[in-house]
């Protein structure tokens, strides 16, 4: 029997400022990101497309849910693989190159930049190591047709 996961969200409009898309810089760009007993997501559109630079747009989503990814399957390996991490951040920057015709872009690359600690000196070569098993894991990173490349960068606990 094969296992199937399902996520449903909704997304909102909330830019209608009185006259809707009436032209195109009538109307906002934001909206919400709605899920079942979950705190909204305030998003917009990129500024460079009229956007509010205030709120999450879809690209910074999309970067976002890769680093998300990557950390979550990291920390599981490192916990099933003996190493103890104790702080965990991601830097993560993606990259989108616009089409030369004028109308659209895509993702073309995401690198992440995990920043670890460790609370041994042992731990440091296995706990760059595993960086690597994440991508075949990850189900973001095995969704998208963009290389997501990763930097990681491991310290020691300070005692």
């Amino acid at each position: 029997m094969t296992t199937t996961h399902t996520y449903d969200v909704s997304v909102e409009w909330t830019g209608n400022l009185g006259s809707g898309t009436d032209g195109y810089a009538s109307f906002s760009r934001d909206h919400e990101i709605l899920g079942d007993g979950k705190d909204g997501i305030s998003a917009s559109s990129d500024p460079a497309f009229r956007g509010d630079p205030a709120r999450w747009n879809p690209e910074e989503l999309l970067v976002s849910s890769l680093a998300q990814c990557h950390m979550l399957w990291y920390l599981h390996l490192c916990a099933v693989g003996g190493v103890v991490v104790t702080d965990y951040e991601d830097n993560a920057h993606g990259v989108m190159t616009m089409d030369e015709t004028g109308g659209g872009g895509r993702i073309t690359h995401v690198v992440l930049r995990p920043e670890v600690t460790v609370t041994d000196a042992s731990m440091v070569e296995k706990a760059r190591a595993l960086h690597g098993e994440v991508p075949a894991l990850c189900f973001i990173a095995r969704s998208v047709n963009f290389p997501v490349t990763h930097e990681p960068v491991v310290h020691v606990q300070e005692d």
